[in-house]
């Protein structure tokens, strides 16, 4: 038999030991609530309905002439000709529109509300370039009457953001549009946030006037690659942390930082990047910049010279929110064309949205759009009323993350949806009905269904 050598037994005694010792105790594992502000949105009351006999754009390139759509349980049940429901409300469209509820991708709605008051202008945190810790739905006031107009002009869906004075401004907050008088009944349920960037002139005049950074376009860049080398280390030290207590330690927590912690949230795509910017030499670099710290540069607000990298565009999967004629305003809108939007759309897999900014073209989202077609096909397009109304619904669902609850009349989707009284490209048209989940939230016919603001009331 092989006899140890005392100093090894020692060795395998003390190893041994070691071994069967209890892990070191560990403190409560810190995790960062994504959702402290969560959604407390209940369906309004609703019923089986039978919309009959309508001309139906379903959102998904189809129109489909005398058609039916069932409501059920909040949701669209079906959608086709002759539908029967035992027990149904059956309203007669014969001689209407059915639409998806619009959904508005760009709005100050709340944060810029009416009357445009001093003390009411809650969008714009312009103290620093960088401010991705405040959120929009901070300074939202549901009482903004500003809401009930959009309703009237069928928006069922919106997503406030913060203003583009800075080139990180925050996050913004997806809303349904009902009366409410809190942010959070109105709040869409799981929907992703949204961080509100800015390119171009807004941050480099505002902090270039203060002798401050950025006072140029490679000072912008300079802004945001900063900002995400920031974020990319508080990443990794908060992935350290997670890795080393699931191995069973006990690391020190890293500290909070409510700026890094919005950026994270985008690093790990659960942040989608919504991008004021004009010019397509600007979008091409922010493409870039997402390219470089890995995460997807989302979609492009106002997009002027989007017709120009409409390939470009598509090939990433960027989305591009346009007006129709909104242009040269300032320098960096000037080289705008009327077939913007049509130009973008026309590339296969493109994301082509109309948005407003406007508390006023909110209102007629529908008719922004009619000018784009009008204009497309004054000079060689052939565009159509089935596939453009997805630049108000399909499109702007997907942009914000939401296209498998809402933007298109399917089978499970949410009845989202807009009466109108006519073709909606007419500038004759009107939303008569607006239902959200099924429920009837606008009536142009009956004042029990015209919800007025607090603030008006008792007021001419």
């Amino acid at each position: 038999m092989v006899k140890l050598m005392p100093s090894l037994v020692a060795v395998a005694f003390s190893t041994a030991v070691i071994g069967c010792s209890p892990a070191e105790q560990q403190d409560k594992k810190i995790t960062i609530n994504a959702n402290p502000y969560p959604s407390t949105y209940h369906v309004l009351p609703n019923s089986t309905t039978l919309l009959k006999n309508a001309i139906v754009l379903t959102g998904t390139g189809k129109r489909i002439d005398e058609a039916d759509v069932l409501i059920k349980d909040g949701k669209i049940s079906a959608v086709g000709k002759q539908l029967v429901a035992e027990g149904a409300v059956v309203i007669n469209a014969k001689g209407k529109w059915i639409t998806p509820g619009i959904i508005d991708v760009h709005s100050h709605l709340g944060v810029y509300p009416s009357p445009n008051a001093e003390s009411h202008n809650d969008g714009n945190e312009m103290t620093n370039p960088v401010t991705a810790e405040v959120w929009a739905e901070h300074s939202v006031w549901p009482q903004d009457p500003g809401f009930n107009r959009a309703r009237e002009g069928g928006i069922t869906t919106l997503q406030i953001l913060p203003g583009s004075a800075n080139l990180i401004g925050g996050r913004g907050v997806t809303l349904k549009n009902v009366p409410a008088t809190t942010m959070q009944a109105m709040k869409f349920p799981n929907a992703p946030y949204g961080l509100k960037m800015a390119c171009g002139e807004n941050p480099k005049n505002l902090y270039g006037s203060r002798n401050e950074l950025p006072m140029t376009r490679m000072g912008n860049m300079a802004g945001y690659r900063t900002a995400f080398i920031q974020a990319t280390e508080y990443k990794r030290a908060w992935d350290k942390y997670d890795a080393d207590y699931a191995a069973g330690k006990n690391p020190e927590v890293p500290e909070r930082d409510l700026m890094k912690d919005t950026l994270k949230g985008v690093l790990e795509g659960d942040i989608l990047i919504h991008n004021h910017c004009y010019k397509a030499e600007e979008m091409a670099m922010m493409i870039d910049l997402g390219k470089e710290f890995g995460y997807h540069a989302g979609t492009f607000h106002h997009a002027v010279e989007g017709y120009k990298i409409a390939d470009l565009l598509a090939e990433n999967g960027n989305c591009a929110a346009m007006w129709p004629d909104w242009w040269g305003f300032k320098l960096e809108a000037y080289d705008m064309v009327l077939e913007n939007v049509a130009m973008v759309d026309a590339v296969k897999n493109s994301c082509a949205i109309v948005h407003s900014d406007s508390g006023v073209t909110i209102q007629r989202l529908n008719q922004e759009t009619a000018k784009i077609m009008h204009r497309a096909n004054e000079n060689g397009f052939d565009l159509k009323e089935e596939h453009v109304i997805g630049w108000l619904t399909a499109n702007a669902a997907k942009s914000l993350g939401i296209s498998d609850k809402t933007g298109s009349l399917e089978q499970g989707k949410n009845a989202d949806l807009v009466v109108w009284n006519t073709n909606p490209f007419s500038v004759y048209a009107q939303a008569e009905q607006v239902f959200i989940d099924g429920a009837k939230v606008y009536d142009r016919q009956d004042p029990a269904y015209q919800a007025q603001s607090d603030f008006m009331l008792g007021q001419q």
